[in-house]
């Protein structure tokens, strides 16, 4: 059972790895910039046990998306 603090430092890591990621696929090294990212799931970043993002999922915070990616869930 993960505590709120460790959910809450998740969750900053999946936003900010989330954030990341969608800077990159817009940056103009990725392919032609200017463009709107079409990424809405990434793997959970390393760092925390799973245990702390299927809570996550389980507390409506984060979804499952294609494969082994998890998305956050808007709203929430």
């Amino acid at each position: 059972m993960a505590t709120d603090e460790e959910k809450k430092r998740a969750m900053k890591a999946f936003k900010k790895r989330l954030k990341l990621a969608r800077l990159d696929d817009e940056s103009g090294l990725s392919r032609a910039g200017g463009k709107k990212s079409g990424i809405t799931g990434i793997t959970p970043p390393p760092g925390h046990p799973p245990e702390v993002w299927e809570e996550l999922v389980q507390d409506g915070k984060l979804r499952r998306d294609m494969g082994n990616t998890l998305a956050i869930v808007e709203g929430a």
